[in-house]
């Protein structure tokens, strides 16, 4: 119940292709597709740091996501601590670079009033419904500690994106509701 995103991807492509016995190998590599939608180069970068940190085990949800988190930062993903803000804009920011989009905060960063009254929850929903208008999702996922942690993927695929959160065992939730 993967999308079918093949569009977005050149015909040539001679990256990674699982087989069928990589059931669990498939679907990290669906889920770093969906994150570099159009970027197999970047895909298949994280997709070969992943093995070699884990040896290709199987592990559970949130210690993939935990594996991921370093291999992603600041590239396909980010894990922020919940109070830092302004990291939080930062990370928020580059994701939205990768795709020229920018983010419309609602008002100064060099403001110190502006900037001490937002929080990690109001940041994480103004990216989400910046980013959905643009066709792009942001996905928050537990970290499991006080931090904010995510990434962005095509709207289109938000359907595959939950199916495959389940199938790898974590919990992905909108932006806009996040943990």
């Amino acid at each position: 119940m993967f999308p079918d995103n093949s569009a977005d991807y050149e015909d040539d492509f001679d990256g990674y292709v699982p087989d069928e016995d990589d059931a669990f190998e498939a679907r990290v590599w669906n889920l770093l597709m969906l994150i570099n939608p159009g970027d197999e180069d970047t895909a298949l970068r994280q997709f070969g740091g992943w093995r070699e940190l884990n040896g290709g085990e199987e592990v559970d949800g949130p210690e993939l996501l935990l594996q991921l988190k370093d291999i992603l930062d600041w590239t396909s993903g980010f894990h922020v601590e919940t109070g830092d803000t302004e990291t939080l804009m930062d990370a928020l920011d580059q994701q939205a670079a990768r795709w020229s989009i920018e983010i419309d905060w609602g008002g100064d960063r060099d403001d110190d009033e502006f900037m001490s009254a937002l929080d990690a929850g109001e940041l994480l929903g103004l990216a989400y419904d910046r980013l959905r208008e643009d066709g792009y999702t942001l996905w928050t996922w537990d970290a499991g500690m006080e931090a904010s942690a995510g990434f962005v993927a095509l709207r289109r695929d938000d359907d595959g994106m939950r199916a495959l959160s389940q199938l790898l065992g974590f919990d992905l939730r909108p932006g806009s509701d996040p943990f």
